[in-house]
């Protein structure tokens, strides 16, 4: 599974690279999912989400920021939450984030048919209940 994450990332960042996109780690990409479904989010929720320690995804969302894909916020009723939210940067950045994932999907599934992708599926949500 370790090289299977290695080499996913590995084409990540080669993709990204292609399409003139710098600065941006797969690692960014489940914080960017889950702005890109939720809009504005607690640091401290994606950081549950993502299944992440705070400081980890503090540094994450602090790049993002200073790329200007998402913006941080002191929330107005508690300030000792802060708000993340999708920019539209960040939203613009959705469609080539998906172009990337679909590639990466066809890659890495390309030898397997439809019944053991959902096999694999099937083996792989019930391998992440565990976690």
């Amino acid at each position: 599974m370790g090289t299977i994450k290695e080499e996913a990332h590995k084409f990540i960042i080669e993709q990204l690279k292609a399409r003139g996109v710098e600065g941006i780690v797969p690692s960014h990409g489940a914080i960017l999912h889950e702005l890109f479904r939720s809009g504005t989010l607690p640091m401290s929720e994606i950081a549950l989400r993502i299944k992440r320690k705070q400081p980890t995804v503090t540094v994450l969302i602090e790049k993002l920021v200073k790329l200007g894909y998402a913006t941080k916020e002191k929330d107005r009723d508690d300030s000792r939450i802060t708000n993340i939210s999708i920019t539209r940067r960040g939203r613009e950045f959705k469609p080539l984030v998906d172009e990337v994932s679909l590639a990466m999907i066809k890659k890495f599934s390309g030898g397997l048919s439809d019944g053991e992708l959902d096999t694999l599926e099937d083996l792989l949500a019930k391998m992440l209940k565990n976690c």
